[in-house]
C-alpha cells in the first residue's frame, strides 16, 4: 500500500494508523451496550473466588477486540476512480463490502469530531447522496488536512482529469456568526417539546434497565416502589411543575451549547461552509441549489428577542419508505438575527421579491379543528368517566382549562394559516406558537396534487400538496378557482426549468 499523496486519491488509501484506536473504541461500546445488563447480573451473583475468571474473560474479549480493530483497519481502503468519477470504499474482514458513489451525486459531506476523535486527534469524512436518508458512507479516522481535501474534491463541480486541488483554507469571511449570547436564548426559548420527549425517552430506558436489573437479583419490587412513592408525596404537584420546567430549560440550553457552539456559515468556492460543535465538531459542506425546502421559524419569546430558526432541508429518498413519503436530511440554523436570516435566504437563491397574492383556508378549516381537537375528545372522554371507568369523573373540571386551552391554540393556528405566492417563491405559513414559513422555489417542485372531496365540489375548495425531493407541503381548503391559474404556472416552471438542482 502506497504513502497518502494528497494530492492524488486515485491510488487506494487507509485511514490514520490512529483509527486503530477509533474502531477499537467503536467495537468496545457496541459491545458494551448490548451486553451491560447480563455482565452487570453475573458479576453481581458470581462468587468472590471466581471473580478472577470474570476478569480474565474481560481480558481476552479486550484482546479479541484489538485484534479485530486492526484487521478492520488493514481491509479498510478508499479512492477516486477519476475516469468513471466514482468514489469507491472497500471494507470488511470475513464479508467484503464495496461501496460505489457517483460523484454527482454527492450532496453533502460532513467532517465531524466526536470526544475520542479529539482526543486521538482525527475526523471522520461522512458522505450523504440524494438516494438515502442516512449517511452513505463514512471514513472514520483522517487527518484533518486529508479530510478537507477529500471533502472538496468530492463536491468539486469542474470535471477535469487532474488531482491539483486548491487550498481549502481559502476562505472568505464569514457571513454568519452565532455568539454565545445568542445560544443561550435560543436555548431558553426553543425546542421544548423535542428536550421533554429526550427526557423522557432517557428517564423511560434508564427506568426499564432498573427494572431488568432488579429481577434478576430479585429486588423487593414492592419495597422499592413503595419509596419511590413515599418519597414523591414529599413534593407539592406546583414544585413538581416547577421542578419539570428548570430541568427542561437547562437540559435545552447545554444541549444548544454543546451542539452548535462556535456556529459559523461561510460561503466558499460555490457552496456554504458550516462548522460548529462544541466537544464533538462537525463541519459540512452545504451546495445552495440542493436546497429544497427553507423553514423559518419563530415564536413568541423568539420574537421579543428578534431571533429566527431556520431549517434547510435537501433530497435524502430512500427505498425503504418510498411508500411513505420521502425523508430528508435537515441543517437547522438556530438564533438567526432579522439580517442574518435575510443573509442565509439571499446565499441559498431565495427570491427576495413582494408577495403578489395571499390564499385564506375556508371557515371549514376552523370547523375541522373544533371537530377534531375539542368535541370528539370531550365526547369520548365524558362516556369513558360516565360508562366505563368512573374514577375518570374526579377528573371532569379540567375538561373545561382543555377546552379553554385548544380554543385558544386553534384560533391562532386558523389566523396563522395563509398561502403566500410571487412569481419565483410559494410560501406556507402555519401553527400557531412556533409559527414558520415554508419557503419552496417553484421551479423545484417535482409534482403537484390537488384533492377535492365531492362535499367541498358545491363550495369549490381543494387540498393542495407539493411534492419536492425533500418531502411534502400542503395547503389546505383553498380556494380552487382562484388557485388553478397558479397551479398551471407552477407546472409550467417545473417542466420547464434547466436549472440543475439535484
Amino acid at each position: 500500500m502506497k504513502q497518502f499523496n494528497p494530492k492524488d486519491f486515485s491510488q487506494p488509501q487507509r485511514q490514520s494508523i490512529k483509527g486503530i484506536a477509533i474502531m477499537y473504541v467503536d467495537t468496545l461500546q457496541e459491545i458494551i451496550r448490548n451486553l451491560i445488563i447480563p455482565i452487570a447480573v453475573i458479576f453481581y451473583r458470581m462468587e468472590g473466588s471466581k471473580i478472577y475468571w470474570l476478569i480474565i474473560v474481560g481480558l481476552l474479549l479486550l484482546l479479541f477486540i484489538g485484534v479485530i480493530a486492526y484487521l478492520k483497519y488493514i481491509h479498510f481502503t478508499f479512492f477516486l476512480d477519476e475516469e468513471k468519477q466514482e468514489f469507491v470504499i472497500q471494507k470488511g474482514v470475513i464479508t467484503k463490502n464495496k461501496i460505489t458513489i457517483q460523484l454527482d451525486k454527492i450532496q453533502q459531506v460532513n467532517i465531524n469530531q466526536s470526544i475520542i476523535q479529539k482526543l486521538v486527534g482525527v475526523f471522520s469524512v461522512d458522505i450523504d447522496t440524494a438516494g438515502s436518508n442516512k449517511k452513505e458512507a463514512s471514513i472514520r479516522a483522517v487527518d484533518n488536512d486529508l479530510a478537507l481535501l477529500l471533502k472538496s474534491r468530492l463536491l468539486s463541480t469542474v470535471e477535469k482529469h487532474q488531482t491539483d486541488i486548491v487550498n481549502s483554507e481559502e476562505t472568505e469571511k464569514p457571513f454568519l456568526n452565532i455568539r454565545l449570547s445568542t445560544l443561550c436564548k435560543v436555548g431558553i426559548t426553543s425546542n421544548y417539546g423535542r428536550s421533554i420527549a429526550l427526557i423522557l425517552g432517557f428517564i423511560g430506558s434508564l427506568y426499564g434497565s432498573f427494572q431488568e436489573v432488579t429481577q434478576s437479583i430479585e429486588v423487593d419490587e414492592e419495597q422499592v416502589t413503595g419509596i419511590v412513592n413515599q418519597g414523591i408525596n414529599y413534593f407539592s404537584f406546583s414544585f413538581f411543575l416547577l421542578l419539570i420546567l428548570v430541568v427542561v430549560l437547562l437540559f435545552n440550553l447545554v444541549r444548544t451549547i454543546i451542539k452548535y457552539y462556535g456556529y459559523q456559515m461561510t460561503f466558499q468556492k460555490g457552496a456554504i461552509a458550516i462548522q460548529h460543535g462544541l466537544f464533538a465538531k462537525k463541519n459540512t459542506l452545504l451546495k445552495p441549489q440542493k436546497v429544497q425546502l427553507a423553514i423559518v421559524s419563530q415564536n413568541f419569546f423568539q420574537r421579543k428577542l428578534r431571533l429566527f430558526d431556520v431549517h434547510l432541508k435537501q433530497a435524502a429518498a430512500t427505498d425503504e419508505v418510498e411508500e411513505e413519503g420521502k425523508k430528508s436530511s435537515e441543517i437547522e440554523i438556530p438564533g438567526c438575527q432579522p439580517d442574518e436570516k435575510d443573509i442565509v435566504l439571499r446565499q441559498l437563491g431565495l427570491s427576495n421579491e413582494p408577495v403578489l397574492k395571499t390564499f385564506l383556508p375556508n371557515y371549514r378549516y376552523l370547523i375541522k379543528a373544533i371537530l377534531l381537537g375539542i368535541i370528539l375528545p370531550v365526547i369520548i372522554t365524558l362516556l369513558v368517566a360516565l360508562y366505563i371507568y368512573s374514577p375518570l369523573q374526579a377528573y371532569l373540571p379540567w375538561l373545561g382549562l382543555y377546552v379553554a386551552f385548544v380554543i385558544i391554540i386553534v384560533y391562532f393556528r386558523f389566523k396563522n394559516y395563509r398561502l403566500l405566492v410571487n412569481s419565483d417563491l410559494i410560501m406556507i405559513k402555519r401553527n400557531a406558537w412556533d409559527v414558520q414559513y415554508q419557503l419552496l422555489e417553484a421551479y423545484k417542485i417535482q409534482g403537484i396534487t390537488t384533492q377535492q372531496y365531492f362535499w367541498h365540489q358545491s363550495a369549490d375548495l381543494v387540498h393542495l400538496t407539493f411534492h419536492t425531493a425533500a418531502g411534502d407541503v400542503g395547503f389546505h381548503f383553498a380556494n380552487y378557482s382562484a388557485l388553478k391559474p397558479w397551479i398551471n404556472y407552477w407546472l409550467y416552471l417545473a417542466e420547464r426549468s434547466k436549472q440543475n438542482w439535484m
